[in-house]
């Protein structure tokens, strides 16, 4: 049972992790109207997976931990598009935003991982 909540915890703190990059990512960017869109979009999704996880972790049923599950893994692909949408209209971040990405691809894969368990254990 330890071992769960570490892991648990680690995923946690990964999530809020990177939520806490994709801020200050944001406040590094120049705001106008074509970025103030786009930061508020990411920055909504971004910490949103975060926010889900640990709701996901004290869920009071399956059924609420797999929504919250799913709202995870729906999420981190929102924010790999804004990403890429910030890396077109500011090309001079592009290297910074293709970390984040990579990041955010990471954790697609493992709530991907997670969502296709629970599918797996539904029999």
């Amino acid at each position: 049972m330890d071992k769960d909540k570490s892991k648990n915890f680690d995923l946690e703190e990964r999530t809020a992790i990177f939520g806490e990059n994709i801020i200050k990512f944001c406040q590094s960017l120049k705001r106008d109207v074509i970025t103030n869109p786009l930061i508020n979009q990411i920055i909504k999704s971004a910490t949103s997976v975060g926010a889900n996880y640990c709701e996901a972790n004290g869920a009071s049923s399956k059924k609420d931990f797999k929504n919250k599950i799913y709202i995870c893994k729906k999420e981190i692909q929102e924010t790999k598009h804004w990403l890429r949408m910030i890396s077109v209209a500011v090309p001079d971040k592009k290297l910074e935003a293709r970390k984040l990405w990579q990041e955010s691809q990471e954790l697609t894969l493992i709530f991907g991982k997670i969502v296709s368990s629970l599918k797996n254990n539904k029999n």
